[in-house]
Parts: C-alpha cells; structure tokens; sequence
C-alpha cells in the first residue's frame, strides 16, 4: 500500500497547497532543458539559408530532419526524466523508507495541478461577476492560448470552462493515472512529454515538423486518461445543475470533435454535464482557426459555470482516488 500513500500525500498536498509562486516547480527544470535542447536541435535545420532567405536543401530533407531532430529531443527528455526521478527516490529509499516516501509524496503533490487549475480561473470568474471585462480578458489569457483581446464576457467564460475541462485531464487525472502504474516516476515523465508538447507540439512554421514526436507521444500518452477522465465526468455529474444522461451523450456525438484524438473528450463531457457550448471558432496570433462547437447550446453560458466546472474537477479526482485505493486494497487482499 506504499503507492496508495505517496499518492495520497501529493494528492491532499496539491489539494491544500496548490502551487506556491515562491516554490520551484520541478516543470520548470524540464521547461529549461526542453528550451537547452531545442537551440541545439532545431537551430542547425531552421538557419539553412542563404542571404535571400531560400533554403539550401530540398524541403523534404529539411522536413525529415526536423523530425529525426525532434524525435531525439523527446527521447533525451523523457530518459533524463526517468532517470533523474528514480535516482532520487532511489537514493531517498536507501536512507530511509520514510524519507523515500516523503520525498515521492512531494514529487506526486508536484505532478498534479487541481488546486492550480482552480486558484487560476478564480480571477476569471471574480472579474466576470463584476463586469471588468478587460480585468476578465488578462486574466483568462494568463490560462488559455487563444487571443483574448477581443472576446466578450460570454466568450472569456465559455474559454475559462473549456481549459478546466481540458486540464482536468492533462493537470489531474493523466498524472494520477500514470502515478498509480508507475509511481512518481511515472508521473514525471507524463508531465516532461506534457511539458514538451506545450512548448513545441505546435503545427506552426517553426514546430510543425520539429515537434511532431513530442506530440505523438502526448497524444499516446493521453489516450487513456482523456477517457478515463470523460467517463468520471459523466458519472460525477450528480445534482441539480449538471445532467448525466446529456454528459453521456455529448461525450458520445462530440468526442472526435478536435484535431486531437484527447482533447474533445473531457470538454465533451464537460458540455453536456452544464449544458452549454463548448469551443467553435477561436483566434491564435491573429488567425481565426475554424473548430466544429461541442455540445447543446440550451443556454447561454455564465460566470458560475467556472465554479460548477472546477467542482466537478475536484468531484472527479476524489472520485478516482478513492477507486483507486478500493482497487488496491482489493487487490492487495485477494493477492
């Protein structure tokens, strides 16, 4: 049961903790080495040009080599993450076995991002009510990547929903998940390929060859968790203001509804849970990127629909804990 403990430890650290500016944040180290690795990988492929700025290699070549370069990156990435995490807590458990699970409980808080992910959207939520637009517009661009300059308040909230929903996957049930296989160490090198796609997982001219692998394997890495993530919205959505039935079948309709195979299906969920509508059209850097909408507009959305997705996010990780604690008593009944 020393996996239930740590895993609690970091659970109910992040819960009343969340995410101290003053503390270091480990992600911030992978961040540092991501950006140390992408000057030396990326640099040699992008500079191949002559004064007028035409390539000096065939596309193709230079296509091919942004993505053999990339894909070394994430190697070296996750290998370092691995291997800097269970040195640790392999040096930590030699000690001592109770120093070994403080400091894997520490690294467990560290992994996840509930509490973080409220703590940010509050402000949103605080303007919101009080028709500070452009005090809402700042704060909801601190937690989404979209333009938010000229959304209208409808618009900030409707954002504001569809990154809880998004990040209750990426932020909590994903590293949980991984936590529960693999300890800290496996929630360490989720959250390193997570890092990395945020950073580089973009389809622009810059990154769209160059972090195709850290993508990929984010993408890989989601598959699960996203749906794992889905299915606890739809059987957390209990009470007056959310509807099971609608959450199951929005998830359903709408879950293929992204370019990614992961992202649609928490904000599916979510969607039909509130009974509102989710993502449509946005712009990035000024562009307006088409994207089909998700769920049923039944209503207008509104400020307290942050509230009632950050409950259910919270609803959600306490649910999985708790499964999770059942299934390993059980198992470690029966075994």
């Amino acid at each position: 049961m020393a996996a239930v403990v740590v895993i609690w430890i970091g659970f109910l650290l992040d819960l009343i903790l969340g995410d101290p500016p003053k503390l270091y944040h480990p992600v911030r180290w992978i961040g540092k080495e991501i950006s140390f690795l992408e000057k030396r990988l990326l640099k040699p492929s992008v500079s191949q040009a002559d004064a007028n700025g035409k390539a000096q290699m065939p596309e193709s070549v230079r296509k091919a080599r942004e993505r053999r370069s990339g894909a070394v990156m994430a190697v070296i990435v996750m290998i370092t993450a691995f291997v800097v995490s269970g040195l640790i807590l392999w040096i930590c458990y030699r000690v001592h076995p109770i120093l070994g699970v403080a400091v894997e409980g520490w690294l467990c808080y560290r992994m996840l991002a509930a509490r973080c992910l409220r703590d940010e959207s509050m402000p949103v939520y605080r303007a919101l009510k009080k028709h500070d637009l452009p005090a809402a517009r700042t704060a909801v661009s601190r937690i989404v990547g979209r333009d938010t300059e000229t959304l209208d308040e409808e618009g900030v909230a409707k954002a504001t929903v569809e990154t809880i929903a998004e990040n209750a996957s990426d932020g909590a049930v994903a590293p949980l998940f991984y936590m529960m296989l693999f300890g800290a160490v496996g929630g360490f090198v989720y959250k390193a390929v997570n890092t990395m796609d945020s950073m580089v997982g973009y389809k622009n001219d810059k990154y769209q060859y160059f972090g195709t692998a850290a993508a990929r394997i984010d993408d890989v890495l989601n598959f699960i968790p996203s749906r794992i993530c889905a299915v606890l919205i739809i059987l957390c959505s209990w009470g007056r203001r959310f509807d099971r039935k609608r959450a199951a079948n929005v998830w359903q309709r709408d879950r293929r509804k992204h370019k990614s195979p992961n992202s649609a299906q928490s904000e599916a969920a979510m969607a039909g849970a509130l009974g509102v509508e989710l993502a449509g059209d946005a712009s990035y850097f000024g562009k307006i990127v088409k994207k089909d909408t998700i769920g049923d507009r039944t209503r207008a959305i509104e400020p307290e629909d942050i509230i009632r997705a950050n409950r259910m996010l919270y609803r959600v990780v306490w649910v999985m804990m708790i499964l999770f604690t059942v299934l390993k008593g059980v198992l470690g009944f029966v075994l």
